[in-house]
């Protein structure tokens, strides 16, 4: 039987909350009701970085490996450290007039699991960073070993410094259930190749084709399956009803949207159509802003669909740091989705 919930017991259920049940009594508060709720790891909090879509993917595989009985709680840390590394080596490249920052997308998480391996959140994590400071450093190293001649293995030596002072000493092995793995057959045993399918809604392309989709944080150039808007919806809600996660993607610039509140919903009321979503995208008026893990489907008193998405700013909402989107705004909103190939 479906059960009439608070955002505070949601809260409870979904990340360990110490607020009980009317801990917080406010007429504001949204109340809805859960159609599904999948288990996630706990909530975490990326701080001044803008590597929203290293956080959402790993927790979408996290997720993904929680239905299947199996526990992983993986570190964004590391994989922004190889993500900086490879920024600046580019800046290196292309004579300083690449920008060295933590902007992507992500499938980008995925090329660097493959590349670079992975650790889990407890032997690699570092508090308090300032990521946006220790990108200027790495610029300022990258522009001076190119000024002086000095060579990419002159780059990444002293860059491996910083981030040892910075973040920490990577761990050469990775401990897990009686078992050594390197940081690269840690991520193979957690994440295979082609194991997700990253997809799209839009007509400047042929739906059934796959292309690089045209904006700026796609810095790997991924390349995404372009579906009709019903199918993209129904392929996301088919997961979620099915037990899987979905990596959702896309603009969180729109009025209705607050993450203090917990809630994304469109203002103006209009019928979301294809159409309607490829002039959004065409006038910049959907942009690739912010990534978060989907991981249920919920409806509202007037029995309006919401999807559930786990974000990673940390707990301070009424929601313990999940965010509630209406099903119209994902219509609308969506740059792009990556769900587990399990699922379609």
């Amino acid at each position: 039987m479906r059960k009439a919930i608070l955002i505070t017991v949601l809260t409870t259920l979904l990340a360990g909350c110490s607020q009980k049940e009317g801990d917080i009594v406010d007429e504001k508060v949204k109340r809805f009701h859960t159609d599904v709720l999948l288990r996630t790891t706990p909530v975490k909090d990326q701080g001044n970085s803008d590597a929203c879509w290293v956080y959402a993917m790993l927790a979408t595989i996290e997720s993904e490996h929680l239905r299947d009985g199996d526990s992983v709680n993986l570190s964004a840390t590391y994989l922004c450290r190889h993500a900086l590394a490879e920024q600046a080596q580019r800046r290196y490249a292309a004579a300083g007039t690449h920008s060295v920052s933590l902007r992507g997308m992500a499938p980008m998480t995925l090329d660097l699991l493959q590349s670079h391996g992975a650790m889990p959140y407890d032997s690699y994590k570092a508090n308090d960073v300032d990521f946006k400071s220790l990108a200027t450093q790495l610029t300022r190293l990258a522009d001076s070993s190119r000024a002086h001649r000095k060579g990419i293995a002159h780059l990444d030596e002293n860059a491996g410094k910083l981030f040892d002072d910075v973040l920490g000493f990577v761990p050469s092995w990775v401990f897990m259930l009686g078992c050594q793995y390197t940081p690269m057959e840690f991520a193979h045993s957690i994440c295979q190749k082609d194991e997700y399918v990253a997809i799209t809604s839009f007509t400047h392309h042929p739906f059934g084709s796959t292309f690089a989709l045209e904006v700026p944080d796609n810095q790997h150039l991924s390349r995404f399956l372009n579906l009709p808007l019903d199918s993209m919806m129904t392929y996301m809600e088919n997961a979620l009803l099915n037990g899987h996660p979905v990596c959702w993607e896309g603009d969180i610039t729109e009025p209705g949207f607050s993450a203090k509140r917990g809630l994304g919903e469109l203002t103006t009321g209009q019928t979301v159509t294809q159409e309607s979503r490829q002039r959004d995208f065409d006038h910049l008026k959907t942009t690739d802003d912010h990534c978060m893990e989907m991981v249920g489907i919920a409806h509202d008193d007037q029995q309006h669909k919401y999807l559930i998405c786990k974000n990673s700013w940390g707990k301070n909402n009424p929601y313990g740091g999940f965010v509630f989107l209406s099903e119209e705004y994902v219509k609308s909103k969506t740059i792009c989705i990556v769900l587990p190939s399990a699922a379609l």
